[in-house]
């Protein structure tokens, strides 16, 4: 396994703010109370971290209980003992996509694993610790998993499972079509242990929910890696204080959130979480939906239902479980219900904590630090070889199918016609400059005249070169499919690999040992991409 640094500069679509977090530009040292780099502070955050003996009791009970259920290993239920003794946590989290979702959740699980490994090298009692989000009711976002098949392409699995509209995800149970799902699913990732796995997890009757962590709990069995589900009841009676807290202070938190907004647009860094007047932090569950709490007029709206402000306080106190929170408040209840040293997340969620920085120090008094999660495409022995036969940088997958096409078909050009066309192109520059530095001489009006002039030339060889190329990539139907190959598996969708394809492909090709490769690459002082050459 070889690792190559990918600057996140040079990734399509990587947006401003994360690239100047990564950085920690002065503009984002306001918007987050640590840089990056996490050695350089961990020992000292330590000391911020105040966390009730009474909550990591009652915390400790639930996260041996649901793990147990689970099917926790015991590398993880001696994590919670320790945890239950007094270790922080290094939290990261995902949404429950079906079979286990994209890479990425991988690595996030990892990411915790490996810095939580690495606080204790410093002397810091610390867990990974995952968290399960179940509450989100975006049935869209996590009913499907893409797979590679054997020609190369990219297979869409979908789940035929379906709740009452705006049900949690987590409590949506599958029915008998889910077998049929997983013989689908056989076909692409064979007889191997990662796939024996799913098949005992999502069965009928089990949940995104349920079945997502007893796959996770399998898969980091060796690791010690804490599940935490967090729409359990028992949860949300500890968290009622912070429920109730986001409810009396609403208007102080919107006024609050709409100036950090204001802040972030002054910067010219996007809006990750839109704001109204209207919002608050809260969603509450009737009938199994998850509805949002709006606020108008001094008053709450539950739908067309109004309610007092007073009233739903007093609602929070006595059913805190009918309350679910939002994206903007759930890393919030997360660490008020943890001992959090540092929240690993992916680039959304950078993005998107530069705006619960402020709902952190309203409601929590210290601002948990996040973390860059390892991020990576692996790169399988077929695309290596493609790559070195056509002789191509990985950036070039980033042109997508058509453009990838192109470049392979100008890296095929017979020797010297390629030599022929480099020639010509610096043959005329050099014509072209001589041109230009007599007619600054002769009459400087003409000087622009000829510029144009070699730009034209210059586009008619290019043009040249590109259909020659086009001639090349007719005669030969197996590059286009070379071309394909190399997009689904490097940059499928033209979105990071990590993204498309499900973790679950790669544990059943390579097994548990990818895991402990991919954990020994991740350093915490790498906030690149990495290319790894499996």
């Amino acid at each position: 396994m070889q690792s190559h640094c990918l600057p996140f500069r040079q990734i399509p679509h990587t947006t401003q703010l994360f690239l100047d977090y990564l950085d920690f530009a002065p503009k984002v040292q306001q918007l987050y109370p640590r840089s990056p780099r996490f050695l350089e502070w961990a020992k000292d955050e330590t000391d911020r971290i105040k966390y009730p003996a009474d909550r990591r009791a009652g915390v400790a009970d639930i996260l041996e209980r649901q793990n147990r259920f689970f099917g926790a290993s015991s590398a993880t239920l001696e994590n919670i003992q320790r945890f239950r003794s007094g270790a922080c946590a290094l939290v990261t989290g995902q949404q429950v996509g079906l079979f286990g979702g994209p890479t990425f959740s991988i690595y996030k699980a990892l990411s915790a694993v490996k810095m939580a490994r690495e606080a204790e090298k410093l002397g810091i009692g610390c867990v990974p610790v995952f968290w399960l989000a179940t509450e989100d009711h975006d049935l869209e976002e996590v009913n499907q998993a893409h797979l590679p098949n054997a020609d190369g392409n990219l297979g869409g699995l979908a789940s035929a499972t379906h709740g009452k509209k705006d049900e949690p995800v987590g409590s949506i149970a599958f029915g008998p079509e889910i077998s049929d799902l997983l013989s689908r699913a056989a076909v692409s990732l064979g007889d191997a242990e990662a796939s024996r796995a799913l098949a005992e997890c999502y069965r009928p009757g089990e949940t995104f929910g349920t079945a997502f962590a007893k796959f996770f709990a399998r898969v980091f069995a060796d690791f010690g890696v804490i599940l935490l589900e967090g729409s359990d009841p028992e949860l949300d009676r500890i968290a009622a204080p912070l429920y109730r807290e986001a409810i009396v202070r609403t208007p102080e938190l919107v006024t609050a959130l709409l100036n950090r907004d204001e802040q972030l647009r002054e910067a010219e860094y996007h809006q990750q979480v839109r704001i109204t007047d209207s919002s608050t932090l809260l969603f509450i569950f009737r009938d199994g939906q998850r509805l949002p709490v709006h606020f108008e007029a001094g008053r709450f709206l539950i739908g067309d239902e109004q309610i007092s402000s007073q009233d739903l306080a007093r609602l929070a106190e006595s059913s805190p479980q009918t309350f679910s929170p939002n994206v903007l408040l759930r890393p919030v209840v997360q660490d008020y219900l943890l001992p959090t040293l540092a929240y690993v997340g992916g680039a959304a969620e950078v993005a998107y904590f530069a705006q619960v920085a402020i709902v952190y120090e309203k409601l929590a008094g210290r601002v948990t630090p996040i973390l860059p999660r390892f991020s990576a495409t692996l790169i399988e022995q077929k695309p290596q070889g493609l790559l070195e036969k056509y002789k191509l940088v990985f950036t070039e997958v980033f042109q997508g199918p058509d453009g990838l096409r192109q470049a392979i078909g100008s890296h095929l050009l017979p020797p010297n016609l390629q030599t022929s066309f480099d020639q010509a192109t610096t043959a005329v520059e050099r014509s072209m400059k001589s041109v230009r530095e007599s007619l600054a001489q002769l009459d400087k009006t003409l000087v622009e005249s000829a510029e144009h002039a070699e730009g034209k030339m210059l586009y008619q060889i290019t043009n040249l070169r590109s259909r020659a190329a086009r001639a090349e990539l007719r005669q030969s139907e197996i590059v286009g499919r070379h071309a394909d190959l190399l997009s689904n598996s490097l940059y499928p969708k033209k979105a990071l690999q990590e993204r498309e394809i499900a973790g679950v492909y790669f544990l059943a090709k390579y097994g548990r040992e990818l895991l402990s490769g991919l954990l020994d690459t991740i350093h915490p002082d790498c906030l690149d991409h990495q290319l790894i050459t499996l």
